[in-house]
């Protein structure tokens, strides 16, 4: 028993920067502003958070300076798109192709140096419930803020009156502002929080899930992340279950891949994306429900002429 334990701790740490980076890309798209950078936001924060462990030894700093170098790359997307008014799309995957290749030439000099122990919580009741002490205890508290995550968003964005703003704001700009509402000041505080969100994600990569430094570390999870928040039609918890899906599928690839499965590894490496997004899109056929959950500004840029 608990050996099925441990599958399905293993399938929700794999999950975990999934459910970061799409939560706060979700609040991001909310808002109307769609950031193709969560790939290269996420690979900043792998590499700065794991860089601050080495040099300052604390595991405190590096986890908030991940968020702050997600947070300040997120900046620049954010001045280009809402100041500049420049393309949401091109500016995004220009914020990707930089943040590959600022961290490929930072983490250099970090290759090959081991992580730290991450202290996690409730280890001493890891035995005490069959099956289900391993899934409940002995994690990071990134591992359980990121499952409280979804149901924080969710909460967030239908329940608090700064929740509807922000989809008030990704519906119709021109109306938000009308009533008063900041909509470039909206725009930049929810973009900053997913910079903040990616960094922590990759920061979860390189310091906890596996503790050391490897160039291009994310592997495409970026990506998953935003196919993510689509396919999930802007549902929070949608997300959790997509998440799910893919950590499982890179488990199963990984035991497969250990017992000597007869498939070439590159197929087994590509299963878990291959597999996620046919799943994805199966689940979400109903382009009626897609159409109208979308934020209607998405991708749109806002300009108020003073």
């Amino acid at each position: 028993m608990n050996f099925v334990g441990l599958i399905i701790a293993s399938i929700m740490a794999s999950a975990v920067p999934l459910i970061l980076a799409s939560c706060g890309e979700l609040i991001t798209e909310r808002s109307g502003v769609l950031n193709l950078g969560v790939e290269g936001m996420m690979i900043i924060g792998a590499i700065s958070g794991f860089a601050l462990m080495t040099v300052t030894g604390s595991l405190i700093i590096a986890v908030f300076g991940a968020m702050l170098a997600g947070v300040l790359i997120s900046t620049i997307f954010a001045f280009l798109t809402q100041t500049l008014i420049t393309n949401h799309v091109a500016t995004g995957l220009a914020l990707t192709i930089f943040g590959i290749g600022i961290s490929a030439m930072i983490g250099k000099n970090f290759v090959g140096i081991p992580g730290k122990d991450f202290p996690v919580l409730f280890e001493g009741l890891k035995d005490t419930i069959p099956l289900l002490s391993p899934i409940l205890f002995g994690h990071s508290i990134v591992f359980y803020f990121a499952f409280a995550l979804p149901f924080i968003t969710s909460y967030f964005l239908k329940k608090t009156k700064i929740g509807l703003i922000v989809r008030a704001v990704g519906d119709s700009p021109e109306s938000a502002s009308n009533q008063g509402i900041n909509v470039r000041l909206v725009r930049y505080a929810c973009i900053l929080y997913g910079g903040a969100m990616c960094g922590l994600a990759g920061a979860y990569l390189s310091m906890i899930y596996t503790p050391q430094w490897i160039e291009n570390m994310t592997g495409g999870r970026g990506w998953i992340a935003l196919a993510l928040v689509v396919f999930s039609t802007w549902n929070p918890i949608k997300i959790l279950i997509g998440a799910m899906i893919f950590g499982g599928l890179t488990i199963i690839q990984f035991h497969m891949q250990a017992i000597g499965v007869r498939i070439p590894v590159q197929f087994l490496t590509a299963l878990p994306y291959i597999v996620t997004i046919i799943v994805l899109v199966v689940i979400s056929r109903d382009s009626r429900k897609i159409r109208l959950s979308t934020p209607s500004s998405l991708g749109k840029s806002f300009y108020k002429d003073n």
